[in-house]
């Protein structure tokens, strides 16, 4: 295979698609965001990146905690609303229906099948945005999205997202940690 140099960029293939929910002035917001990931496994947290000009961080910054929520490729026309309006401007409290867990600070969005309530553990300037990272006080998912106790991603249907268009997820192609087993060597 060929390779081109195309220049640095903040480029990952693709990336799971939330919605960063925080409350802000007393009102439920909701942030549509790609850049978000696992950050660490004990104690769990997670991350996202948000510009340091987003209405979001007001909530997050008034209260110290905030939701991920997962919407499901069902929920794209809403999801991809809440990246397009900002909260400045417009009341996106109705998009929703939030309802509240231990933190009673952070929205959760019903209509998506998993929400991750975080209390902020660490912001960090990263240049244009903020990489903040939460520590997860609890996960709630939906009955029908578990199978043997565990969020099923066949069932979740997440929207990942890649260069300015969203996906939803294929097959399953392996398992990690088994299928490399097969592995022959060079």
């Amino acid at each position: 295979m060929e390779k081109v140099p195309i220049g640095p960029m903040p480029y990952m293939s693709v990336m799971p698609t939330v919605l960063v929910g925080t409350n802000v002035k007393g009102k439920a917001n909701y942030m549509t965001a790609a850049w978000a990931t696992v950050a660490c496994m004990a104690p769990p947290m997670v991350c996202v990146a948000i510009n340091k000009m987003r209405y979001t961080m007001k909530g997050i910054d008034e209260n110290k905690t905030f939701s991920l929520n997962i919407p499901s490729t069902l929920g794209v026309i809403e999801t991809d609303h809440c990246g397009l309006v900002s909260g400045a401007q417009k009341d996106k409290s109705g998009v929703f229906r939030s309802f509240y867990g231990k933190l009673r600070t952070a929205p959760l969005a019903e209509e998506c099948p998993v929400n991750i309530e975080c209390k902020l553990f660490n912001s960090v300037d990263c240049g244009s945005h903020l990489l903040i990272v939460g520590e997860i006080a609890e996960v709630h998912a939906d009955k029908a999205c578990l199978t043997d106790g565990k969020p099923d991603i066949a069932k979740i249907k997440p929207i990942v997202y890649a260069q300015a268009t969203y996906f939803g997820v294929g097959e399953e192609i392996g398992k990690a940690f088994s299928a490399g087993k097969k592995f022959a060597g060079k």
